[in-house]
C-alpha cells in the first residue's frame, strides 16, 4: 500500500518530518542551497541545483530517485529530501525550498481546490474526475497562479482499485466492474471502516456500477487481512489500489473501473516555476512519463517492499532498462 488512499483522504501532520534520503543528511527545508549533498544520482550540477521531494511512502521514494537520476543525468545537481505529507511538501514546493514533486494529478487537484476555494467550496465543486485530461487541465488552473507548473500526465495511475479472487473472477465471469454489476451477485467488501460515507467506495459500487454490497468488512484498505479474507472466501471484494504489488499472493486479480469511477490519478511531475521551469528539466522528465506504466509502478513497488532493495537501486535499473541514463 501507498499510504495515500483516496478514499480515506490525506492526514493533517503536526510536525515536518525531514529526513536525508540518499545522503541528504536532515537540513532545514530554510537551507536549501549549493551545499545540498547529492543524491544517489550522481553529481551532475552543471546546470544548478535541484531538490526533488519525497513523500516518504515507497513509490513515492522510487518516482523521487527516478526523477534525480534522470535530472542528474540531464546536468543538474540533484538531491532528494522526504517530507512527511502534502500538507507539508506543497507549501515548501510553492517556496522553493523543493523544486520538483512526484504527484497524482486528481488528489492534487483536490488539494489545491481545497485549499484556493475552501474545504466546503470544494467539496460542493469538485474538479477532479475519472477524465485525466480535464483533471490535469483543472490542476493546471488551480496551481499556475500559486507559482507551479504541472508537467504532462503519463499512462502510469495510482488510484482505488477493487479485487476479487481469480477463481471467483472466472466462476462469474468478471472482467469489469460492470461484470460484477451485472452478475447479480452479492459481495461482502473488505475496505475501511469509512467505505460506506465515500462515494467512491460502497456508494459508488451501487450508484454506478449496480453492484449489490451486502456488508463491509471493516478490514481496512488494502491490508493483509482485507486481502486475506477475499483470498479465504469470507469477502468477496476488497478495496485496494492499482499499484498494489502483492495481489498475486492472494491469488486475486483487480477488476477494472469501466465507468471510470474512481479519478484520475495518474502520474505526474510539478516543479516550482521559477526555480525548475526550465524547459530541460521538462524534457528530461518527459522521457520518463512516457514510458512508465502502471505495471511497471507495480513492480518496482514490489522490488523495495518484497525483494527489499533500496529505492535508488530499482529506480537505477529501471532508467537503464528503458535506455534512459547510461
Amino acid at each position: 500500500m501507498n499510504g495515500r488512499v483516496r478514499v480515506a483522504g490525506t492526514a493533517l501532520a503536526a510536525a515536518l518530518l525531514l529526513t536525508g534520503a540518499a545522503g541528504c543528511g536532515g537540513k532545514s527545508l530554510e537551507k536549501k542551497g549549493a551545499d545540498d549533498s547529492p543524491s544517489s544520482a550522481g553529481a551532475g550540477g552543471g546546470k544548478g541545483s535541484l531538490v526533488i521531494g519525497s513523500a516518504g511512502f515507497t513509490e513515492s521514494a522510487v518516482l523521487a530517485e527516478l526523477y534525480s537520476q534522470l535530472l542528474s543525468n540531464a546536468g543538474y545537481h540533484t538531491s532528494v529530501r522526504t517530507v512527511a505529507n502534502r500538507e507539508l511538501y506543497e507549501p515548501a514546493l510553492q517556496k522553493g525550498q523543493i523544486d520538483v514533486v512526484p504527484e497524482y494529478a486528481a488528489t492534487l487537484a483536490e488539494f489545491l481546490n481545497a485549499k484556493v476555494n475552501g474545504a466546503a467550496q470544494a467539496a460542493k465543486k469538485p474538479v477532479a474526475s475519472g477524465d485525466v485530461n480535464s483533471t490535469v487541465a483543472a490542476l493546471t488552473k488551480l496551481a499556475t497562479p500559486l507559482g507551479l507548473k504541472v508537467l504532462p500526465a503519463g499512462q502510469a495511475v495510482d488510484q482505488n482499485a477493487f479485487a476479487v479472487t481469480k477463481d471467483f473472477a472466472a466462476k462469474n465471469h468478471l472482467k469489469t466492474l460492470s461484470d460484477l454489476g451485472a452478475s447479480k451477485v452479492k459481495v461482502t467488501l473488505a475496505a475501511g471502516d469509512e467505505c460506506p460515507d465515500r462515494p467512491f467506495c460502497e456508494p459508488g459500487l451501487k450508484n454506478t456500477y449496480g453492484i449489490d454490497v451486502k456488508g463491509i468488512d471493516p478490514k481496512g484498505v488494502g491490508t493483509p487481512q482485507s486481502k486475506q479474507a477475499v483470498k479465504d472466501g469470507t469477502d468477496q471484494l476488497v478495496l485496494t489500489t492499482t499499484t498494489d504489488a502483492t495481489l498475486g499472493q492472494y491469488n486475486l486479480v483487480l477488476l477494472t473501473d469501466d465507468k471510470h469511477l474512481q479519478n484520475a490519478d495518474n502520474v505526474l511531475p510539478v516543479v516550482n516555476a521559477q526555480h525548475a521551469g526550465d524547459p530541460a528539466v521538462a524534457t528530461a522528465l518527459n522521457k520518463l512519463t512516457a514510458v512508465l506504466t502502471t505495471a511497471d509502478l507495480t513492480t518496482l513497488n514490489a522490488k523495495v517492499d518484497s525483494e527489499r532493495l533500496k529505492p535508488a537501486d530499482v529506480a537505477s535499473s529501471y532508467l537503464k532498462s528503458k535506455g534512459l541514463t547510461p
